[in-house]
């Protein structure tokens, strides 16, 4: 009778000894390279990230998830700030670089929460839902050009977080609203639909003045739309991204975001790389792994009557003058 006694302890034993053998080799294994405390950071204190190579937050989310080990640890949590706009600005390319950072995860598609009733009628909790997993201490960022002119979302996202930060990507008036008009087009031909010429579109044919009835010129009016958002926001919670900028140069607007957004410098000229084939910069997250836009970026744009051109950017600047005056950030456009 002993022996069985024994043989059913000594497996006990030994059960328990390879439990904690596995468990601690897979957890050695997973520690993360942004170690973070397992509660949130005061309010106001900066979290630090040890900083190491970027090819490893990729998968670092995802075999957290898969632990049990972790659980607790990784959340979806509601945006800490968003990209509200503008629609063909550049916000793609920004949610992308500013991924690059190990402190910030981002939603890869565009949510259309707020702008949308029928989304915005399933709740905060289904939104939060379409957020990443992340480590308590990372800053979720969401992106939904749309936003920036529905007049409804500024009352919205107020009454989620009245202290979320909100960054805006604006081109050139003239050459944005030519940009929207191309994507459209492009839209169309692929269909084997016809679709108006800009100028018609642009300008009125009865009075021969810029049109505002047309979505992609109304869109360019920055002053008008943030005048708007104001009304809930104070100023010092936006932060304007020069697109024009972004393209040719990124990481001076990237370092102006971080600090935007309180993170210290994580992103640096070795993640961004000119690929003179495409004409932007693509990201680089390991000498081996690099990741251009989709080929839809930086489409070629129609030629556009030089009067018609005129006509815009008379007609946008004393809109950028007070876009400026409000921002107190200063753009080079005519």
């Amino acid at each position: 009778m002993l022996f069985p006694q024994l043989a059913v302890l000594l497996s006990l034993v030994l059960g328990t000894l390879l439990y904690l053998l596995t468990h601690t080799v897979h957890l050695d294994r997973l520690q993360p390279m942004c170690p973070v405390e397992s509660r949130p950071p005061p309010a106001g204190v900066l979290v630090q990230f040890p900083f190491r190579p970027l090819q490893y937050k990729r998968g670092l989310l995802h075999k957290l998830r898969r632990s049990n080990a972790t659980r607790g640890r990784l959340i979806q949590q509601l945006p800490h700030a968003i990209i509200i706009g503008v629609r063909k600005g550049g916000t793609r390319a920004l949610l992308e670089m500013l991924n690059l950072h190990p402190a910030v995860v981002k939603a890869s598609q565009e949510v259309h929460f707020f702008d949308s009733d029928h989304n915005y009628g399933r709740g905060m909790a289904w939104y939060r839902h379409r957020m990443p997993f992340s480590l308590p201490g990372q800053i979720t960022i969401e992106k939904s050009p749309a936003y920036f002119v529905t007049e409804k979302v500024p009352e919205r996202i107020f009454r989620m977080n009245s202290s979320v930060k909100l960054l805006v990507i604006v081109r050139e008036p003239t050459t944005r609203a030519i940009s929207d008009y191309t994507q459209v087009l492009e839209g169309k031909e692929h269909k084997n639909k016809t679709y108006h010429s800009f100028e018609t579109l642009a300008i009125d044919s009865s009075t021969r003045e810029v049109n505002t009835k047309y979505k992609a010129v109304r869109t360019s009016i920055y002053a008008k739309h943030l005048e708007h958002w104001l009304e809930f926001f104070p100023v010092q919670q936006f932060h304007v991204v020069d697109g024009d900028r972004l393209i040719t140069d990124p990481l001076p607007e990237l370092r102006l975001a971080e600090r935007f957004l309180n993170l210290p410098p994580g992103i640096s000229q070795d993640n961004l790389y000119f690929n003179s084939t495409r004409g932007f910069y693509c990201l680089r997250f390991s000498r081996r792994f690099s990741k251009c836009l989709a080929g839809s970026k930086g489409r070629t744009h129609p030629n556009v009557d030089p009067a018609v051109l005129d006509k815009l950017r008379h007609f946008y600047h004393p809109f950028n003058q007070k876009f400026y005056q409000i921002t107190g950030r200063k753009f080079d456009w005519p």
